[in-house]
């Protein structure tokens, strides 16, 4: 009857001790589950911290080399054929783009901040993806310029007036529109050069018009989503952490 009472008693400590450890297991298992989240949060927080990896660092230089190169370009074009137009030479373009890319250059030496914390930051990150989105409209609207003048040059018909070399769409017509060249050596540079310079102008906006929709997606993927996660959700978080507690 002794041996009895005793198991009988052990019996009863093991249950009493059962119930007691299962919330001790479930706080442990809770615990080890935020070790990990914390261990994925810091191995997110440290990619960061990589010198190339707080912006888009290649498309930054991109930008700037595609910008700089349009400008040069529109600046000889400006030069060897004075009386184009404005549209014509898509300096304003190349200069404006070339400013984003700065822009984009500064971010990368800003540090890190994974909460968007500071205001100053989040500024400069919204005003480059304005700009980037104004710059890819602009480029735009430079390839529509320079493939309407590239479309006239091919249907030109020159012939050359002192220092002027006067172009016609339909030399039959005596009411076709003249277009003038001042200040040429030739029709042949003309028809051919500046043909030339126009399809390298063409070529170059497309071009960066591209990357400067890959800056606009990647700034509205990977930084844009931060901006309103970080200041919408994170206060609806604190609101819901004292009805969870209640």
């Amino acid at each position: 009857m002794g041996a009895q009472d005793k198991h009988k008693g052990v019996s009863k400590d093991q249950a009493a001790q059962g119930p007691a450890e299962a919330p001790e297991k479930k706080a442990e298992g809770k615990k080890a589950k935020k070790g990990k989240k914390d261990e994925k949060a810091g191995q997110q927080e440290e990619s960061h911290t990589c010198w190339g990896c707080r912006f888009p660092l290649l498309v930054a230089l991109l930008q700037l080399t595609l910008g700089v190169s349009i400008t040069v370009v529109a600046f000889i074009m400006a030069v060897n054929f004075s009386s184009l137009l404005v549209r014509d030479t898509p300096h304003w373009a190349g200069i404006l783009v070339s400013v984003v890319a700065i822009l984009g250059l500064i971010l990368l030496c800003l540090p890190y901040q994974p909460d968007e914390k500071t205001s100053g930051q989040f500024a400069l990150k919204l005003l480059y993806f304005l700009l980037s989105a104004l710059s890819l409209i602009i480029c735009v609207l430079a390839v529509a310029f320079a493939a309407h003048h590239y479309n006239l040059i091919i249907k030109y018909t020159c012939k050359m007036t002192t220092d002027t070399c006067q172009c016609t769409l339909d030399p039959a017509d005596l009411l076709s529109r003249t277009f003038l060249y001042q200040n040429v050596p030739d029709c042949d540079s003309v028809t051919t050069t500046l043909k030339l310079f126009v399809l390298l102008q063409m070529t170059l906006n497309l071009l960066l018009a591209l990357v400067c929709l890959a800056a606009c997606f990647i700034m509205w993927k990977h930084r844009y989503q931060v901006f309103y996660v970080g200041t919408w959700f994170h206060g609806l978080a604190t609101n819901e952490n004292p009805q969870q507690k209640a």
